[in-house]
């Protein structure tokens, strides 16, 4: 099996960071691969909020445990969030934003790094301190959140993988 098909199979979502945070480039060889994740029409308008900072990840992590009417945190620990946005108007909103998380993850894994993609972004950057916060980095008011792409260093075992009992219908 190659390294490509190796990552694809291999990688798991984690849920459990230690604190060692993630060499910038490394972090941005991650992003590139997320900025060449196909997209409709190739209109390559997904955007990415790389948050590394405490505490603006801190009080993304509150909001979007508040759309889940908890106080954990979903980010589980993890330093680094990436933030996927894409724009509301094109007909491929989600599958273009949803190619860049898995390119993001898979990246990562390439690279010694693990993540989970965190749901509940739209609502939190649909909400009213959401959207200040995306208007504060310059993120334009027509894209909404895809996605939360954790990224750090795994604190416990990768996770095994589940059977995988979906059908393969050939259509010869």
């Amino acid at each position: 099996m190659n390294d490509t098909l190796k990552t694809l199979v291999t990688r798991r979502s984690v849920r459990k960071f230690t604190d060692r945070p993630i060499d910038r480039e490394k972090l941005n060889m991650i992003l590139e691969a997320g900025l060449y994740a196909p997209t409709g029409r190739n209109s390559r308008d997904t955007l990415f909020l790389v948050v590394t900072n405490k505490e603006l990840r801190d009080r993304l992590s509150a909001l979007n445990a508040s759309v889940m009417g908890s106080d954990g945190d979903p980010f589980y620990g993890a330093n680094t969030v990436i933030v996927v946005f894409a724009d509301r108007n094109r007909t491929t909103t989600v599958e273009d934003g949803s190619c860049a998380m898995a390119n993001l993850m898979n990246a990562a894994f390439s690279l010694g790094i693990d993540s989970c993609w965190i749901h509940r972004a739209r609502e939190v950057f649909e909400s009213e301190e959401g959207r200040a916060i995306a208007r504060e980095y310059g993120i334009p008011d027509e894209y909404i959140g895809i996605g939360n792409c954790i990224l750090g260093y795994r604190d416990c075992p990768l996770p095994e993988p589940l059977p995988r009992t979906q059908p393969v219908i050939f259509a010869e």
